[in-house]
């Protein structure tokens, strides 16, 4: 790798001299607000950074968030124009949505469940009826109610007590994932006035119901590190702290087995992972180690009958494999292999019934679901025939049943939810997503699962649809998205609001770069600490590849990511800015040194295993090689649209928004550069459906304006 010359940083308080005043030239009605340069030096390994914009780093600062408050009044100036078309397109959006939504309700411990959507509101009501579909309807939650004069609201974590007359619910109401737990009488409607703050909104009952266990998180680094006891009646005050995880690599968990006779608390970190158990009737019992942590080994555990069924990398399986241990006899010297491992298939997940078992796989980069029999006769694949589609298990948490319920959508096909009866093979669509509006077609489009090669010869799978009848003949419009990170799969997925892109001449595209597990575990391996190039390289193969197929030009691809992605975008805008037109980072994770060195900013020390400990030299050498942040330098970028928001807890606000300052002052060109803080929500945007919709009818704005696409 490339040595860096760290010393020439400090050059950059000559650059915006140039830059400015080109702009000047060329814009003298809008002009972008200029973060004022102070100089902060950060030394490490005996080498020296400057970070001229270090000062945003504090929320509590006046001038902080007047930078923020310019610099979204600088976008809404530029954006003007595209206002009008903002609206209408949340209102194309917004009209393909069946407004009076219901989920499929499902049965659990003797109530069906339900969660419904009414016309013209945001939020979710939460239901449930006794025995039958046809019972009186219980009103558990009306969002829509509960979040009157809140500016950001969300209800999660619903846990119902086994004697169904408790349940216990998490409120977040600042979208930094800080969440107040409350319990409320389903019998009277009372909200008891017990409050458990700084929760992660999840909560399990013991078979008691009146003990409930819940996760505390740390104040300052939003770490989950604490389980705690609550027992009804008593205040929060009262409540005993059960386990607390000291390795801060380390989150913490609770939850019940589906089986309801074991109480588990996990503990887990990028690479490893710890159970403990309790009978679930013994609420005032000691957790026992199911297997303690080895540096390395991953399982996840199933209670059934007299076993514990287990799926884990034990013995080098590095794509996972299945195993067994008597309930009395958890250690791992105990395990026997049940499925074994296979180099070609990864082994994702399990779902346990009273006759069968059911094993979701990864193979090709596509899902596939296994019926296996326990009496060994007959075991069998789901049938799917699409080229790119996801199928996954749904909701299923009775074991006296055959009937298996499970999710499949493609990128032109509506989710759908389906009961499979495992031992008829009859299938049963319960329900399929409406989209409204009387245009939508899946046969007018086109689905295609393509293959890049990478710089190394890797073959790295696209997924993409398109409009019936376009022509390749480069000039079309092409939004290429992914993630590439922490193993997670970026599976073909049907959007209805994507169709708004469709329809005015857009391809979509997702790249399953490295990084992720869509090729097995491998493929994540190959993606991460001292190969985390590997992701960014895969992206820009990716894109040169839909340029030379001509499925879309330089001058009409567009990239976006989000988080993860959002660094994985920083990273490309860096190393090869000429191929795109414009590009969206949403909530970009982009000073990746700083940030990785700082182990007082949220869920920073559990990343070292994602990105390396820059406290180690190698590790530090080969961050600042690609971290978007400090390899900004004097080129020409792309069009660019950043969004972030101003409480995130997973990404803070002020490294897209150092970000964007440096790119202000070294960037070379007139292209747009916008960045879009919502001074009121964090990681995850605004709360609502509909809100969320004026947030994406923005970037839609954005990538359409370019190519002057104007209805």
């Amino acid at each position: 790798m490339k040595k860096i010359t760290y010393f020439l940083l400090g050059c950059v308080i000559f650059a915006p001299v140039y830059s400015q005043n080109k702009t000047k030239k060329m814009s003298s009605k809008i002009q972008p607000p200029v973060a004022k340069i102070v100089p902060k030096t950060l030394e490490k390994h005996g080498e020296k950074r400057i970070d001229n914009y270090y000062w945003l780093n504090d929320r509590e600062n006046p001038e902080v968030i007047d930078y923020l408050n310019k610099e979204n009044e600088y976008y809404q100036k530029s954006t003007a124009h595209t206002k009008q078309f903002q609206d209408n397109l949340f209102l194309e959006m917004k009209s393909r949505i069946k407004e009076d939504d219901s989920s499929v309700p499902y049965l659990y411990n003797g109530y069906y469940y339900i969660t419904r959507f009414e016309t013209g509101k945001d939020y979710p009501i939460y239901s449930r009826k006794k025995g039958n579909l046809q019972a009186k309807e219980e009103i558990m939650f009306d969002c829509n109610e509960m979040a009157k004069g809140q500016a950001y609201f969300n209800l999660a974590g619903i846990s119902v007590s086994e004697d169904n007359k408790w349940v216990a619910f998490g409120l977040d109401l600042v979208s930094r994932r800080q969440y107040t737990i409350q319990i409320k009488n389903l019998v009277t409607g009372e909200i008891l006035p017990v409050k458990l703050e700084n929760t992660t909104g999840g909560a399990t009952w013991a078979s008691d119901n009146k003990t409930l266990f819940y996760t505390r998180k740390d104040a300052k680094t939003l770490r989950s590190d604490k389980i705690y006891k609550h027992i009804l009646g008593t205040q929060a005050a009262a409540d005993k702290m059960i386990f607390n995880e000291k390795d801060d690599t380390f989150n913490t968990f609770v939850y019940k087995e589906k089986s309801k006779k074991y109480l588990v608390i996990g503990s887990s970190s990028t690479l490893t992972s710890e159970y403990q158990i309790l009978e679930a009737n013994k609420p005032s019992g000691k957790f026992r180690l199911f297997q303690k942590r080895t540096r390395g080994l991953e399982y996840s555990i199933s209670h059934f009958g007299d076993n514990f069924y287990i799926v884990t990398n034990k013995d080098k399986a590095t794509n996972f494999k299945l195993m067994k241990t008597p309930v009395k006899a958890t250690s791992a010297d105990n395990w026997k292999d049940l499925i074994e491992h296979r180099d070609d298939v990864l082994l994702e997940g399990i779902e346990i019934f009273k006759d069968y078992l059911v094993v979701e796989e990864r193979s090709n980069a596509l899902n596939k679901i296994r019926i296996m029999p326990w009496s060994g006769k007959g075991e069998y694949y789901l049938p799917f025939t699409s080229e790119t589609y996801t199928a996954y298990t749904s909701t299923n948490v009775d074991f006296d049943t055959d009937i298996l319920r499970y999710g499949y959508q493609s990128m032109a096909t509506p989710a759908s939810l389906i009961d499979f009866n495992m031992k008829t093979q009859e299938r049963k669509v319960l329900k399929e997503m409406e989209v409204l509006g009387g245009k939508f077609d899946k046969n007018n489009y086109i689905e295609e699962r393509v293959w890049a090669t990478a710089k190394d010869g890797t073959k790295v799978p696209i997924s993409m649809v398109y409009k019936k009848g376009l022509k390749k003949d480069g000039k079309n419009p092409l939004l290429l998205y992914a993630y590439g990170s922490y193993g997670s799969t970026m599976d073909p997925y049907f959007s209805s609001t994507r169709l708004s892109l469709l329809d005015r001449g857009f391809i979509y595209a997702i790249a399953h770069i490295r990084g992720g597990e869509d090729l097995g575990r491998m493929w994540y391996e190959d993606g991460k600490l001292l190969k985390k190039m590997n992701t960014f390289t895969d992206f820009i193969d990716c894109s040169k590849f839909v340029i030379a197929e001509k499925y879309t030009s330089k001058d009409h691809l567009y990239a976006e990511g989000g988080s993860a992605g959002g660094l994985l975008m920083g990273a490309v805008v860096n190393m090869a800015p000429e191929l795109y037109n414009g590009v969206i980072a949403q909530v970009p994770f982009v000073d990746v040194v700083t940030t990785m060195l700082d182990d007082t900013i949220p869920l920073t020390t559990g990343e070292y295993d994602e990105w390396g400990n820059p406290n180690e030299k190698e590790s530090y050498d080969y961050m600042m090689s690609y971290s978007p942040y400090d390899q900004v330098k004097a080129q020409a970028y792309p069009n660019m649209y950043v969004s972030t928001g101003l409480h995130d807890s997973q990404v803070q606000y002020y490294e897209p928004a150092k970000w964007i300052a440096k790119l202000r002052v070294l960037k070379t060109n007139n292209k747009q550069l916008f960045l879009d803080t919502n001074m009121e929500a964090g990681h995850g945007g605004a709360s609502g459906r509909f809100e969320a919709l004026k947030e994406l009818a923005k970037e839609f704005a954005f990538l359409l304006d370019l190519e002057k696409i104007t209805k």
